[in-house]
């Protein structure tokens, strides 16, 4: 795989046009951060749970970072938006196997992150890749 192929189309129109990114400027939001002191990269995750149904019923994302920790951050508030905390769980558990070791995919990734396969035989990008699922992780435990 080269270089080209990691940085595919929907890779940088998430960079450069990223989803659901902003802080909420209302609302009962929690929020986590990431950092990757070795790059810079920077995110700040905010959601609105929904302790009852156990459901992401709103999330979005600040910070900085390379294409891929963008990108990452942008499909993962796509995927992560009203779905049940322990999908959202389960999803980062695959990602994180499947880009950092030898681990075939538990499950098929959802369309909207097939791009993120290529990041596998980038070793040094998996970190930017990881980095907001890392912040929505820790988010996570305030359920």
């Amino acid at each position: 795989m080269d270089i080209q192929e990691l940085y595919q189309e929907i890779i940088l129109d998430h960079s450069r046009y990223p989803r659901n990114f902003g802080k909420p400027k209302e609302g009962n939001f929690v929020e986590a951060e990431g950092t990757n002191p070795s790059c810079g990269d920077s995110i700040r995750v905010f959601a609105q749970l929904d302790p009852q149904h156990q459901i992401i019923e709103t999330i979005c994302f600040e910070g900085k970072g390379c294409a891929i920790c963008m990108a990452s951050a942008s499909l993962m508030t796509e995927v992560a938006k009203k779905k049940k905390i322990e999908q959202i769980k389960a999803l980062k558990e695959n990602l994180q196997g499947f880009l950092t070791g030898n681990e075939k995919l538990k499950e098929e990734l959802p369309e909207e992150l097939a791009c993120l396969k290529g990041v596998r035989h980038f070793p040094i990008r998996v970190k930017c890749a990881l980095l907001p699922w890392h912040a929505l992780d820790k988010l996570l435990t305030h359920f």
